[in-house]
Parts: C-alpha cells; sequence; structure tokens
C-alpha cells in the first residue's frame, strides 16, 4: 500500500512539473545527450526545492520490467534445466544400484554385507544430495527440489514423508522366495481327502457319543409287578371288580432314587373285554428292571404240594402271571428285587419249595409274624459268601421286620442262601447266580426307615439293584 501512495505522488508531482516546465522551462538542447548527462542535467539543484527533489522523472529511477515474453522464456529454461537435473539424479542413483548389485554378485553373496550396505546407502545419499542442490539451483522458485528416494535406502525419521512418490517394498531375489510353509499340525503326508476324512470320523464321534450320553443319563424305568384284588362273591360296586394295584410305601422307596415306576398289568386274552396283542415279553423289553412287591400268599399248587392249611389257598392266577413276568425279565438279562412273596416266588420259579406255614410245618421256629404287622422284628445274620456282606460291609447281623408266615423250604436250583434268621435258620435272602443280580429278601425294606434306627438300613441293596439295571439296560 505505500508503494501505491508514493507511485501516485510522484505521479501528480510529475504532472504539475511538466506543466510548469512547459510554460518557462527551456528543453533539453541536446536530444542526443546520453542517459547519465540527461539525469545529471535533470537533476535538481541544491537551490530547488523539496517537492523538486522529491521528483522520481529521471530515467534511473524507474522499474526495470522485462517484458512478459522473455519472462516466460527463463522460466521455461529453468524448468528444463530442473528435469534434467532430476533426470541426471535417477541415472546417478540407479548407476550406483548397478554397482552395488555387480558387487554382490561378483562375490558370490547373495546378500552384501552390513558396512558394504552402509557404504552404498551412504554414497547414494550424497549423490542425492548433491543433485538436489544442483535442480534447486535451477528451480525457478529457488527452493529444493527433492529427488525420489533411491531403491533400498530408508529415509531419515527427520524426513518429512513424501505421499505424493510410490515407494513398493524391494522384490525379494528368486533364491529368497519361498514357498508357503504347509501347517505344522499337519502331517506331511496328509492330502486333501486324508483331512477331510479326519474330519467326518470326528464329527460323527461327537454324534455317537452325544446319542450315548443321552441313552446312559436317560432315567431309570423299574416295573413292579401287580397285587390282584379278586372280585367277593355277591358283592357290588369296585368289590364286584378286579382290582390290579401297588402299595404306595414300596413304589416310593424305589423313586427315592429319581427313577420311574410303573405298574405292570396283567395280560391275555381270556375272559378280557378288550383283548390286546401286548405280552409280558413286551415289558421286559422295554423296563430296566422288575420289582415283585409282597401281597398273598403263593398258592401250593404252584411248587406241586398239598396245603396244610386249606384257609390260605394262595393266589395262583397271580402265581402265573408273575412266573412268566419274572422269566421274561431273566431271559432279558434284567434285574430283579424281589420283596417277602417276591423272595418266596423266585424260589418256587426256580424248582424250590416253601413251608405252607411256618408255626405248622416247623414248630420250633420262631414267631415270624403277628398282629403288629410291619412293627414285628427278629435279627437276621450273613453266612460265609453272602453277597450282602458286600453291601452291607462290616456287619454280619442285623435287625429287620418279619411279615410272613411262609417262607423257604428247600432251595431251588442254582440259588445261594444269601440271609438267615438268627433265632431259627430260617431262609431269609436269596439269589440265583446265573444272573447279574436276581435277589429275593423276606423282609419288607420300604418299612425300615419308619420302623426307627435300629433296623438295617437297605439303601444299599436299592442301589445295588438300580446300578445293575443301569448296566444291563441294552
Amino acid at each position: 500500500m505505500s508503494d501505491n501512495k508514493t507511485s501516485n505522488d510522484a505521479s501528480s508531482n510529475d504532472a504539475r512539473r511538466s506543466g510548469a516546465d512547459s510554460q518557462g522551462a527551456p528543453r533539453s538542447a541536446n536530444p542526443t545527450a546520453p542517459p547519465e548527462a540527461a539525469a545529471a542535467a535533470s537533476a535538481p539543484g541544491p537551490e530547488a526545492s523539496a517537492t523538486e527533489r522529491a521528483s522520481t522523472d529521471a530515467p534511473s529511477s524507474a522499474a526495470n520490467v522485462e517484458p512478459v515474453d522473455t519472462a516466460q522464456a527463463r522460466r521455461a529454461e529453468a524448468q528444463q534445466g530442473a528435469r534434467e537435473a532430476r533426470a541426471s539424479a535417477a541415472s546417478a542413483t540407479a548407476a550406483q544400484e548397478a554397482a552395488v548389485r555387480e558387487k554382490q554378485r561378483a562375490s558370490g553373496s547373495p546378500r552384501a554385507s552390513l558396512a558394504e550396505n552402509l557404504e552404498a546407502a551412504t554414497e547414494a545419499e550424497a549423490a542425492s544430495a548433491a543433485n538436489a542442490q544442483s535442480a534447486s539451483s535451477d528451480s525457478p522458485t529457488g527452493r529444493a527440489t527433492a529427488p525420489p528416494p533411491a531403491v533400498g535406502v530408508q529415509p531419515k525419521i527427520s524426513d518429512a514423508p513424501d505421499f505424493t512418490t510410490l515407494n513398493p517394498p524391494p522384490l525379494p531375489l528368486p533364491e529368497q522366495a519361498a514357498a508357503p510353509a504347509q501347517p505344522a499340525y499337519l502331517k506331511q503326508s496328509d492330502s486333501a481327502w486324508s483331512v477331510f476324512g479326519r474330519i467326518i470320523a470326528a464329527r460323527a464321534r461327537q454324534i455317537f457319543d452325544r446319542a450315548g450320553q443321552r441313552i446312559t443319563q436317560r432315567t431309570l424305568r423299574i416295573g413292579v409287578s401287580a397285587r390282584i384284588f379278586h372280585p367277593e362273591p355277591g358283592a357290588k360296586g369296585l368289590r364286584g371288580k378286579t382290582l390290579q394295584y401297588l402299595e404306595e410305601s414300596i413304589a416310593h422307596w424305589v423313586m427315592s432314587r429319581d427313577v420311574l415306576v410303573f405298574m405292570i398289568p396283567t395280560v391275555g386274552h381270556q375272559g378280557m373285554l378288550h383283548p390286546s396283542n401286548i405280552r409280558l415279553r413286551d415289558y421286559a423289553k422295554h423296563l430296566d428292571g422288575l420289582l415283585l412287591q409282597g401281597g398273598a400268599d403263593v398258592s401250593p399248587q404252584s411248587y406241586e404240594e398239598v396245603t396244610t392249611r386249606p384257609e390260605w389257598p394262595g393266589d395262583r392266577v397271580r402265581d402265573m402271571y408273575e412266573l412268566e413276568l419274572l422269566h421274561e425279565f431273566v431271559e432279558s438279562g434284567k434285574p430283579v428285587l424281589g420283596v417277602c412273596r417276591g423272595c418266596q416266588l423266585i424260589n418256587v420259579a426256580f424248582g424250590g419249595t416253601l413251608y405252607g406255614d411256618i408255626a405248622t410245618d416247623v414248630p420250633t421256629a420262631g414267631i415270624h409274624v403277628n398282629e403288629q404287622y410291619d412293627q414285628h422284628r427278629h435279627s437276621i445274620r450273613f453266612p460265609e459268601g453272602s453277597t450282602l456282606v458286600n453291601m452291607f460291609p462290616h456287619q454280619r447281623e442285623a435287625i429287620v421286620n418279619s411279615i410272613h408266615h411262609q417262607a423257604v423250604k428247600t432251595l431251588g436250583r442254582d440259588l445261594n442262601i444269601e440271609a438267615v434268621s438268627a433265632s431259627d435258620g430260617i431262609i431269609e435272602a436269596v439269589r440265583y447266580r446265573k444272573s447279574p443280580f436276581v435277589v429275593g429278601v423276606q423282609w419288607h425294606p420300604e418299612f425300615h426307615r419308619a420302623g426307627g434306627a435300629e433296623l438295617l438300613d437297605c439303601t444299599p441293596l436299592l442301589d445295588t439293584f438300580l446300578r445293575v439295571a443301569r448296566e444291563t439296560r441294552f
């Protein structure tokens, strides 16, 4: 702004002075005089006023401005010089790199030593700096133009990165290029098909393991034989119908181990209003174990003896039903546990016989039943070789309840005596030795917990029965 103002003031002074000169001042007599002489002649003297001394009309004060064509020519010439300097720098750098590679090949090593690389990098950097200085001197703007970085030379950390140039990583030498390595977890001889086969096999094992886990952890299903209530002659209502039921305590005792209990009804065609094709073997196939509960006497006809007490004929219908059920479970390899009447039935099933009435047939025997029912008790002992010793370790005698007037007389085939009455030797438990678990006990273990702490805790007996049921369920 100050330069423009000064120029304007100078122009005004020139105009005024030009008017004054045109009026009175004589023009120069020698128009062909040199410029220096003209300037000296036109310069104001000491007596001139301040306005005249400040005048810039002298030719020497004019701006030295070049024509437009001349300025453009000089700029083009400067740019051409910069391009030639850059090309020269690139040629010098390429020549240095070629010399380094030739030296590496001559030495026979695929890679130069650290000292040689540093030396080559230093020479390349010095050449680049010299070329850059030369290019900066020819640049029209006076600024240094940075040459492209040499291949293999890392720029200094202090230098600003140049994002306008492409710096691809150096290509590896042919001897350095290697095929991708195989994963370490694969065998050297593995092929795509072998790996695929192992994947399929692993998936199949996983599926089978899950299926086996579901099957083995399935809740056990225990069948309980039914008690039968036969209709009374001339009775009305339910007493005139055949009823099949189970005693509550026996079901709850088995369910205390979180298993399912199913009462197994009788099957057949004769006299049935609604016949079916279901047989007892179907229950043995789909259930995991059988429990024969107590109840009515075993009929003497079932073990081919004449009764000594006609008032106790027993239940022949139930005998035939439970004997068939027992044999179906034994043939299926499923465990069987008999309680009271069930123990006597196991003995009969394998050809044994019974005392129809202990008091009548064995007068020297102790009392095994009275009106106290499950509150009546006596002592038992486990003889040598009894498997109950393993269920009740460190215990050779125990107290149990006694609610039976029939008992094992002659032992059936392939049966072992597991427990006897401590006072009279009456057989209190038997086991069939040709099956995983077919055991009968003469007492009622389902009543023991309510009977008091002095009675034998029969939980090990139930656990052994259920464990075998789980092991033989297939």
